[in-house]
Order: C-alpha cells, then structure tokens, then sequence
C-alpha cells in the first residue's frame, strides 16, 4: 500500500520542533545520524538507512534495534549519498509527497545536492520540499501552489539555464510570461499578499524558495 507521505530525517541540521510537521499516518526514514535522532526523541522510523560512518558502533545498535528496518552499506563502495539512498526508498513507497529534513547545513556540496536531487522526484510526479528552520523550498516544471508557511520572502531560482512563461499570481511583485536566466537575481524577495499564490510556468524547472532571516 502506498504512503500518502514519506518524511526523511538525514544528518544535516534538525530541529525537534520538526516533529510538530508530523502526521500518524506518514512513512518516516532516518539517514544515518537522522535516524538517530529520530531514536534519542523516541520516535521509530520505519527505515533507517545508510554507511552510518558517522555514529558509534553503540549507537549503530541501537539504531538497528529501535527501527522497523535498516539498511547499510560500505562507506566507502557506494555511489549513493545517504540522503539520496533515503530518496531512492522513498520513491519506491509511491507516495503522493516527500518532505526532505537535514539535508541542509554546513557541507553546501550536500545542501545543493539534496535540492538538486528533486528533480528525481518531479520525473515520478511526486511533489518533493526541502525543508529546514529558515527556508522551504518547492521545485515545479509546471505550477504551484505557494501557501504561506509563515517565511518571509518567496524567492524563484531557474535550476535550468532558462524558465520561460513565468506568471505569478497573489504575489506583492507580479510576473506575466516572463523568462529568468540562471544567473539572474529577478526572481529574489517577492512576497506574498494573501495567504496563498500560484507560480505557473510553461518550460524550465523553477526552485520556489520561502525564506526567512
């Protein structure tokens, strides 16, 4: 049976204020240190997975014993970061969304990974969101639905050389048809003005970033 969610804690920077975005019924993974943290806050993840080259022997055990299920593998023979193994068993759970938690912070070669690692999920038409304390980052091909999640700003960033027919709807400074570049800063602090709005496309993949100080 598919899960209608799959909630991912991997090793970057979390919050236990995460754990409010919870619901009973979705599908929670722990990547390596992520599922740590999800055992020492007494929460069970359905699969934790990863080398865990970063947590000690002790807690690996622990890990193991506290989990539905868990996968390893090599630290060193593996092709996989362990935020992506964690997204490649999401996929396999044919969920309707995927929310991606610590897979930002200090190492920005992981942080750019892991948002660019989306694109995986929108080829199976799966919405998939980044999130962390000071943004909320949404990918579309086509449109979106922007709630306000409490952020400041909403910013958009082309992650294809160009996105064309770019229209906003319900935003402080509106687009019709337009195009960004990657490189261009256009898209930067637009807000909100109700508490919705729509970011529609017509080719490209656009990163929709909510953000805040």
């Amino acid at each position: 049976m598919s899960s209608k969610r799959v909630v991912i804690f991997a090793g970057g920077e979390l919050s236990p204020e995460y754990f409010n975005l919870l619901d009973e019924d979705d599908f929670i993974i722990g990547a390596d240190q992520g599922a740590l943290f999800l055992i020492s806050h007494g929460y069970t993840p359905d699969i934790a997975v990863g080398d865990f080259d970063s947590v000690s022997p002790e807690a690996l055990q622990d890990i193991k014993s506290k989990s539905k299920k868990t996968i390893t593998c090599d630290a060193v023979n593996k092709d996989l970061t362990d935020s992506e193994m964690a997204l490649d068993i999401a996929m396999d759970q044919q969920p309707d969304s995927i929310l991606l938690l610590g897979v930002t912070g200090t190492r920005i070669d992981h942080s750019l990974a892991s948002i660019q690692m989306m694109t995986r999920a929108l080829q199976r038409q799966i919405n998939c969101h980044v999130m962390d304390t000071h943004n909320y980052i949404t990918l579309t091909g086509s449109q979106a639905v922007i709630n306000d999640l409490g952020y400041t700003y909403v910013s958009l960033l082309p992650l294809t050389p160009e996105v064309s027919g770019i229209t906003l709807d319900g935003f402080q400074y509106p687009l019709t048809d337009a195009t960004l570049k990657l490189g261009q800063s256009l898209g930067v602090s637009n807000k909100l003005v109700s508490s919705s709005g729509t970011v529609t496309i017509r080719s490209g993949l656009l990163l929709i970033i909510q953000s805040k100080d």
